[in-house]
């Protein structure tokens, strides 16, 4: 997957970087994390510079998560009741959670999108509940953007100065994704198993 990924950079250049961020943020099939330091490896041997690298990266960090906002901003919280009376179960909510999750975004929404760049297994669903909350769209895009700028130049330098050992790095942030993403399942499984519904 690496030497792929250092091939479309190799290939593409910025639009390159841009398009898999966007992508990871819409369907993540290849990590931030793995594209940015490999994004930042090339500028360490002169093959981009790292202003425009982060620029590339954020604006495409950007776009995939307005996607997802644009979504839930177009069909709103309304559609969701049926869906959550028939399978609120497996969804282990009821419809007076979905309204305190609305009315939480509405009056925090900013600090949430923000501070949710930085947690690899929320960072792209967060924007559908922002804009299901119609979030204003400036706001969305301001924090977005800034969260995401400041996580990509980490990566970034990250690629820079860590150079050839970045594939010794993406040993660890492989597994350290998938046991995120493995411990969310088992607390999800937990929550279906003990959930019992209120009432509403």
């Amino acid at each position: 997957m690496t030497d792929l990924i250092v091939q479309l950079i190799a290939r593409s250049g910025y639009l390159g970087i841009f398009l898999m961020m966007a992508l990871e943020n819409i369907f993540p099939p290849i990590p931030s994390e793995v594209i940015m330091g490999l994004g930042g490896i090339a500028a360490a041997h002169g093959k981009m510079a790292m202003v425009p690298l982060i620029i590339a990266g954020t604006l495409g960090t950007t776009a995939g998560n307005y996607a997802w906002y644009a979504l839930g901003r177009h069909f709103g919280v309304t559609p969701l009741r049926p869906v959550v009376k028939r399978f609120g179960r497996w969804l282990t909510i009821e419809w007076r959670d979905v309204e305190r999750i609305h009315d939480f975004f509405q009056r925090h929404g900013e600090w949430v999108v923000f501070v949710f760049r930085f947690m690899p297994a929320f960072r792209t669903i967060v924007s559908l509940p922002a804009g299901m909350a119609h979030m204003p769209r400036w706001k969305f895009v301001v924090w977005t953007t800034a969260g995401a700028a400041i996580w990509n130049t980490l990566l970034a330098w990250a690629g820079w100065y860590l150079g050839a050992r970045f594939r010794t790095l993406e040993a660890w942030f492989g597994p350290a994704s998938v046991a995120i993403m493995v411990v969310v399942a088992v607390l999800y499984l937990w929550r279906v198993a003990t959930w019992k519904p209120r009432g509403d």
